[in-house]
Parts: structure tokens; sequence; C-alpha cells
């Protein structure tokens, strides 16, 4: 079975187990809207879900992409220098030992309640993982390669770029597939802390008027975008980064 199909499967595995709690308990529809309901409000709400997505999206993929590049960076520094590591490991692990709840407000209260407050929590958020993923990866290049580099007199920049980065590459991009999941968390808690806009914000708005199916649509739309940017994600890893050549 492939990975459509186990999609689709999965998915009406889900939604069959739904309304059969929806039938078997009588739970009210405002603490349980049935599936057919939800998918009425996403079809009537179209317009409202579309703007809202666009903005949370807007967070998603510049967090994404800045917080790959730092990561990115920050691990090819930590494997090059002793001195760094001793330095940034510290801050590494004290970013994941605070609770991102609580950093929210004073991002918020830092940066307002437009985009970069999200964005930065983003960032936050999937810092550690991109980090962590490409260090572990050019800590583990093969010695042999390395010393041979160096009898032939390959300077540690040469050997950094033109070894260890290439063989590292797929450990970066385990650490990218993290990202993905891991980013929309960042935008959406930042959003529920303070915003104007995006599907965070219009979950709150839904969840205080009492609307819980607008609220079951804006999360069924949330997930499928992240299901969505994750697989073409996977996809552009297993064309660019899994199969890296040494040069």
């Amino acid at each position: 079975m492939n990975g459509w199909r186990a999609g689709i499967a999965a998915t009406c595995l889900v939604l069959v187990l739904w309304q059969t709690v929806i039938w078997t308990t009588g739970v009210a529809r405002f603490i349980l809207p049935p599936p057919a309901l939800v998918a009425q409000t996403i079809w009537e709400s179209r317009a409202l879900l579309t703007e809202h997505a666009a903005v949370t999206m807007a967070e998603v993929l510049i967090g994404l992409l800045l917080g790959a590049a730092l990561g990115f960076v920050s691990a090819i520094g930590l494997a090059a220098s002793p001195t760094v590591r001793a330095l940034v490991r510290p801050i590494l692990v004290f970013s994941q030992a605070v609770p991102v709840f609580a950093l929210a407000p004073i991002l918020t209260l830092w940066l307002g309640f437009g985009l970069w407050s999200k964005i930065t929590m983003t960032i936050i958020i999937i810092y550690f993982p991109v980090t962590s993923s490409f260090f572990d990866a050019l800590m583990r290049t093969n010695r042999d390669w390395i010393g041979l580099a160096k009898v032939m007199g390959a300077s540690p920049a040469r050997i950094m770029w033109h070894i260890r980065v290439p063989a590292a590459l797929p450990g970066f991009a385990s650490g990218l597939r993290l990202a993905v999941v891991y980013a929309p968390i960042g935008a959406i808690i930042g959003e529920w802390v303070g915003a104007s806009k995006g599907l965070g914000y219009l979950m709150l708005l839904a969840n205080g008027r009492a609307k819980t199916d607008l609220m079951f649509a804006a999360l069924i739309v949330l997930a499928v975008l992240t299901i969505l940017l994750h697989t073409a994600v996977n996809r552009l890893c297993e064309k660019t980064l899994d199969r890296p050549e040494v040069s």
C-alpha cells in the first residue's frame, strides 16, 4: 500500500471512529461536531479559512527558512570550533529547557502582534532539531576520509565544505523533516497569545463564540497544510539531500 492509499485509509478510519463516538455517546454538537457538519463548515467558510491559512503559512514558511538557515550555520560553527561548542551548546540546551508557551508573551511584548513574533517563535522551536541533527551528522563523518584529506594537505575549511558538509546532508534533511512538523506549532502558539489573523486566532475566536465546528475546521485545515508541506519537503530532501556527493 503506497503512501497516499495509506493516508486515505487512515483518514476514513478516523472519520468512522469519530462518527461512531458521536452515535454511541450522544455527545452534544457544541462539544464534538459530526464530521459532516465540519465538512460543511469548511466549504461554507472556505474564504475565511483561506484568508487566515495564508497568514499562518507565511509565518511557517518564513520561520522554517530562517530557522533552517540559522541551524545550518550554527551546526557548522559547532563542528568546526571547540570554543563555539563550549559557548553555544549550553544555549541550545537552555532554549529547550524553557517552555515555549512561556516565551510567547515575551516575544509578543517585544515584537508586537504582527508576523515577526510568530516567526521568531517558529524559529525557536525548529532551531534545535535542525542544529542538533546536522551537528551530529557532521561529527560522524568518516574519519578515513578526513585523514586522507589531511595527508593530501587539505585545509580545515576545505575538509569542512568538501567532505564533512556533503557527507552530513542526510542529517540536515532529517532535521528539516522534523522542523516542518514543529514549525506550525510555533506559529499557532504565537497566534494564541496575540494576533488578529491566522488559523490559531480563528480557533480562539470560534471557541469564544461556541462555534466548535469552525474551530475543528480550522484545525483540520492546519493539519492538511502541514501534511502537504511535510510531503513537499520530504520529496525535496529525497532528491537533493539524501544522496550527497563528497567532492
